[in-house]
Order: structure tokens, then sequence, then C-alpha cells
């Protein structure tokens, strides 16, 4: 299935107060992060979420992030991880990756938090503008609608 084959998105209800949501990114590629930072907004406005945006350094410090924020009583709901790692010639590509990934999981998981996750890892970055720009493929969207989806699940079974 292509990009543009992508079915649409349905936006979870989440039940009781609006959720408040944390969108952690790492703009190396602003063009590409900004444009999955807007169809995320575009969830969760239309959701009734509201949500805040921090920036760090790097994909590398999405996990160191999002430990810190959950860690330090803020009162999200979930959070969104946003940020764009492209191949290069090193094999930095392959250790980024991989510890960002492993990071955010660990993290998620240990604390129990509803994260959505819109990490590209990409070959070019003309794949990752496919996927952060073209309506219905956007992992910024996706990110977003996973969120929401884990905080639904986690109000149904916290009461």
């Amino acid at each position: 299935m292509s990009t543009a084959d992508a079915p649409a998105l349905e936006i979870p209800k989440v039940q009781g107060v609006s959720p408040k949501v944390l969108a952690i990114t790492a703009p190396y590629y602003r063009n590409v992060v900004d444009g999955m930072l807007e169809a995320a907004g575009g969830v969760f406005s239309q959701a009734g979420a509201s949500f805040e945006t921090i920036e760090v350094a790097g994909a590398f410090e999405l996990p160191q992030a999002l430990a810190i924020a959950s860690a330090n009583g803020a009162g999200f709901d979930g959070f969104i991880a946003l940020g764009c790692v492209v191949r290069g010639e090193t094999d930095h590509y392959e250790f980024v990756c991989t510890a960002a990934m492993d990071g955010l999981m660990r993290v998620a998981v240990e604390r129990q938090l509803c994260l959505g996750t819109g990490l590209l890892t990409v070959d070019t970055l003309a794949q990752a503008m496919a996927r952060s720009h073209e309506t219905g493929a956007n992992k910024g969207a996706e990110a977003a609608v996973a969120c929401l989806k884990q905080i639904a699940l986690k109000r149904r079974f916290a009461s």
C-alpha cells in the first residue's frame, strides 16, 4: 500500500475530561516535523484535546524528554514524540534510531504512559516529506490518534 492509499484516520472519542497531551519534537528536519505537528494538532483539536509542544535537540533526546516530562507531575494524559532520522553514510543512523525507539518504548511501558510515536526513520528526505505532508498518510496525525486511543484505553481500565 502506498502512502497515498492510506485509510482515513478515525479519531477516537475519549471519555471524561478533555485530554491534555505533550508533543515532544526533535525538529532537526523542521519542515518535516512541523508538518507532522500541524496534522497532530488537527487531530487533537477535532478530539477536543489540548496540547503543548516542547523541542529537544534531536531524536536521541526524545526518550530523555519523555522521562523528564512524565516524572515531574505536569499532568499530561498522553504524549507524542515527533522527529525524523534520515539514513546517511555511517552507522550513526542505526544507533540513533535503535536508541530512540527502544528508549521511547521502555519509558512508556515502565511508566504506563500513553504514547503515540511519530519518529520517521527513512532513507531519503523525500520519503520523510511524503509521510509528513500527504493527506491520510501523515505520521503526526497517526501518532496523535494512537495517543488518544491509549488514553481512552487507560481510562477504561482505570474506572
